[in-house]
């Protein structure tokens, strides 16, 4: 299988705005490649991950990072998982 970072947000979430904002700095810092989902927009295939209704979703592999988080903490579960 072929891992890939996925980012599943909506543009009205608070949260997702701001991991966002992670988001670019990771990418900019790291070179961070992911691919992102809008939770409305891409319906069919969000569906596919099972995130229920709490956003953002962060997915690699079979793990998950889910709702608001601090740069921080999203840099240390990209590490853990061994994306950065």
């Amino acid at each position: 299988m072929n891992k890939k970072l996925i980012v599943i947000s909506a543009v009205w979430c608070p949260s997702c705005l701001i991991l966002k904002k992670h988001l670019k700095k990771l990418k900019d810092e790291y070179n961070l490649d992911y691919e992102v989902l809008d939770f409305d927009l891409d319906e069919e295939e969000v569906n596919k991950f099972d995130v229920g209704d709490k956003l953002p979703v962060v997915i690699y592999d079979n793990q998950r990072l889910i709702g608001e988080k601090t740069y921080e903490e999203l840099v240390l579960f990209l590490k853990e998982c061994g994306v950065i």
